[in-house]
C-alpha cells in the first residue's frame, strides 16, 4: 500500500472554512471580527511573503489584519511602544512579531516576545504559552508543532502509546511538541545535535517529527517499516527548488504517513494561526 499523504493545503482549506463560519455566527454576537496584528521590521524577502501570506488568510476568513512595517533601522524603544498599544487594544485579539528581527535588533527577540501581552501570543512563544501547553491547555500553543499534531488527528493516526521521535530542540517546534505528544500519552525521545547513536532511536519510532534544515537528512536506511514522518525542514536546492529535511522519493514507499513539502506542515502553521487568534478572541467577548 502507498503511504497516506498528508495534505495541509486540504486540511488548511477544510479548518479555514469552518473558521470562517464560526466568525461568521459570532460577528452579531460580539459586534466586530477577531483582529490580528503582525508586526514586520525591516525589508527582508522571505519575512515580506510570510506576512503576506497571513495577512491574506485573514482577509479570506473574516479577520481583521492590522499590518505595521517599520524600517530596519527602528529603534528597539519605538518597537516596544507599538507592541504596548497593541496589548491595549480591544480589537486585536493576536500579535505577531514576524522574526528574525534585523541584526541589531536580534539580541531583543525574546524580550520583544515578553512583551506581548500573553492572551495575545497567538504565535505561542511567551512563557505563560509554553506553561499552559505542559499543563495541557494548548489555546495559545504554537503553531508549528500544533499544526502536526492536527495532521496527525484529523487522518486518525493514533499517537496514544506511540514511540515519537523528535530531531529538533527549540522553542518554536521541539519543546512544544514535546509536550503536546505528553499530553496525548505518547512516549518522547526528543533528538539533537549532541545525540550520541540518532539511527538507534530513529529506526524504532512509530513517529518522527523533523526539523534541522538539512536536505536528505532522514533517508530509507534510518527509518523502520510503517513510521510516520512529520517534516518541518525548509531548505532550497541549487535549483531552488523548496524541499525538507526528508528524502521523500527514497522514503516514501516505506512510510505509513508522510508529510510532503511544500504543502504538508507550512499550510498548517498559518491555519493554526488563524484558530490561535479565534479562540483568543472567543475568550476575550466571553470574559
Amino acid at each position: 500500500m502507498e503511504p497516506l499523504i498528508l495534505d495541509g493545503r486540504k486540511l488548511k482549506e477544510k479548518l479555514m472554512a469552518d473558521l470562517k463560519q464560526k466568525i461568521t455566527e459570532n460577528l452579531s454576537k460580539f459586534n466586530r471580527p477577531p483582529g490580528l496584528a503582525t508586526v514586520l521590521v525591516g525589508n527582508d524577502k522571505a519575512s515580506q511573503v510570510y506576512v503576506n501570506m497571513k495577512n491574506k488568510t485573514c482577509d479570506a476568513v473574516g479577520i481583521r489584519s492590522f499590518k505595521k512595517i517599520f524600517p530596519e533601522n527602528i529603534s528597539i524603544e519605538k518597537l516596544y511602544k507599538h507592541i504596548e498599544s497593541l496589548n491595549s487594544d480591544p480589537t486585536v485579539d493576536g500579535i505577531l512579531v514576524q522574526m528574525p528581527l534585523p541584526k541589531h535588533l536580534r539580541q531583543y527577540e525574546s524580550k520583544v516576545m515578553e512583551m506581548i501581552a500573553s492572551d495575545k501570543d497567538v504565535d505561542g512563544f511567551h512563557p505563560n504559552s509554553i506553561g499552559l501547553n505542559t499543563f495541557g491547555d494548548e489555546t495559545y500553543g504554537s503553531c508549528t508543532p500544533k499544526g502536526m499534531i492536527r495532521l496527525l488527528e484529523e487522518n486518525n493516526i493514533p499517537i496514544d502509546g506511540q514511540e515519537v521521535v523528535i530531531v529538533n530542540r527549540t522553542n518554536v517546534i521541539g519543546k512544544p511538541i514535546v509536550m503536546m505528544f505528553l499530553n496525548r500519552s505518547a512516549t518522547v525521545t526528543v533528538c539533537h545535535s549532541h545525540t550520541r547513536d540518532l539511527d538507534f532511536h530513529l529506526k524504532r519510532a512509530d513517529i518522527i517529527a523533523v526539523g534541522v534544515g538539512k536536505i536528505n537528512f532522514i533517508t530509507k536506511d534510518r527509518i523502520k517499516e510503517g513510521v510516520v514522518l512529520l517534516d518541518a525542514g525548509i531548505n532550497r536546492t541549487d535549483d531552488g527548488i523548496l524541499v525538507g529535511d526528508v528524502d521523500y522519493d527514497s522514503v516514501f514507499s516505506k512510510c505509513s504517513a508522510i508529510t510532503p513539502v511544500p504543502g504538508g506542515v507550512g499550510p498548517m502553521t498559518i491555519a493554526m494561526l488563524m484558530e490561535n487568534t479565534f479562540l483568543s478572541y472567543m475568550r476575550r467577548e466571553k470574559k
